[in-house]
């Protein structure tokens, strides 16, 4: 028999939230983010499900080949832009666009005597400070593109705008900078798609909120009306009843308060969750609420089944997914919905269902 773990990815819901972010952006076309083998759920199945998206944005060049070698013709956005000179012929072949961040991407295309005028997406640094050329240094590098006959899309990153007011300075800014430049524009990420219509623009730039978490700490995914695309999943291998005072797990962590039922979940830190979930951190036990106890382990954690007392062997336990966002169990671990979902590990089946 397999291990009982599993991901398991709904694609209606996939679908479902592509239409929450054309309805919040009706005008803009969207770039669906699907960087990170489609935040954890399969690059090529995420693709297929959003292939109504206008284009779809990656990390790297290997997987923007995989999506031209799998048959998408969408535009295809290489989102840190490439890494050397050497992909600028495969980039062009493959008809790429390419965000371009810094002086030495420039001067690697004017040596590279391109044929075919390249999609370029010319990043400002407005504040986020990681990617992205100073607004002073915007009006050179723009010139450089656009006499390298380079079509230009202007960019840039909000760092905060899943808080309150939190795109003002930085749009702002960029509106200040870019005055008087007729180009496609591109600034909103999932916070700022469902929060600041006035920075929509001509491209917007979901990600997570595509996969069914919230991009927001102050608003939960249900309340977004965003569905879970991902539930991951196990069974309960093993039951043990215990009397008050034992401890549980590495370390002994947690002490029984008082005589109790507890079972062990095929699911650890080596298939993705989180090692530091405390206990407290909810789970499903057939439906039914429940909660980690004790620390998470490499192939398995303990659950208290105090409260289920049809427990048995086969259970099944969602960790989190339908009727249990991955928003709770991050903030129960300290961490964000992003990083569980991109952590789930290869040795976790994933299937792809309706």
């Amino acid at each position: 028999m397999p291990r009982p773990i599993r991901a398991t990815v709904n694609l209606s819901a996939l679908r479902h939230n592509l239409g929450i972010a054309r309805r919040h952006a009706p005008r803009a076309r969207l770039m669906a983010v699907i960087k990170a083998n489609g935040y954890g759920h399969g690059m090529l199945r995420v693709a297929k499900a959003l292939e109504a998206a206008d284009g779809f944005a990656v990390l790297n060049l290997a997987e923007a080949i995989a999506l031209r070698d799998a048959g998408f013709g969408q535009d295809i956005l290489l989102l840190e832009g490439f890494f050397s000179a050497n992909e600028i012929p495969l980039l062009v072949q493959h008809g790429l666009s390419t965000v371009i961040h810094a002086q030495w991407q420039i001067e690697a295309l004017l040596q590279a005597s391109i044929a075919t005028p390249i999609q370029a997406w010319l990043k400002i640094n407005t504040g986020m400070n990681r990617l992205g050329f100073q607004p002073d240094e915007l009006p050179a590098a723009l010139q450089n593109l656009q006499q390298m006959g380079a079509k230009v899309t202007l960019m840039t990153h909000f760092a905060r705008a899943d808080e309150k007011n939190g795109i003002t300075d930085q749009l702002t800014l960029f509106n200040a900078i870019t005055h008087g430049l007729h180009l496609p524009r591109s600034l909103s990420n999932s916070a700022a798609l469902l929060s600041y219509p006035e920075a929509h623009d001509d491209w917007v730039r979901p990600g997570i909120m595509l996969y069914g978490a919230s991009p927001m700490s102050h608003q939960t995914s249900s309340e977004l009306g965003l569905k879970p695309a991902m539930t991951l999943s196990s069974e309960v291998i093993a039951m043990r009843d215990i009397p008050a005072g034992t401890r549980v797990g590495y370390g002994g962590t947690f002490c029984a308060p008082s005589a109790m039922r507890i079972g062990t979940v095929a699911c650890g830190y080596a298939d993705g969750y989180p090692r530091h979930a405390p206990s407290g951190t909810p789970v499903l036990v057939d439906g039914q609420q429940s909660r980690i106890i004790g620390r998470v382990s490499m192939d398995m954690l303990t659950v208290d089944l105090s409260g289920i007392p049809d427990a048995r062997i086969g259970m099944p336990v969602t960790l989190w997914g339908d009727d249990l966002p991955v928003d709770e169990i991050a903030t129960a671990a300290g961490t964000i919905g992003y990083e569980l979902l991109c952590a789930v590990a290869a040795r976790v089946p994933m299937t792809g269902i309706e």
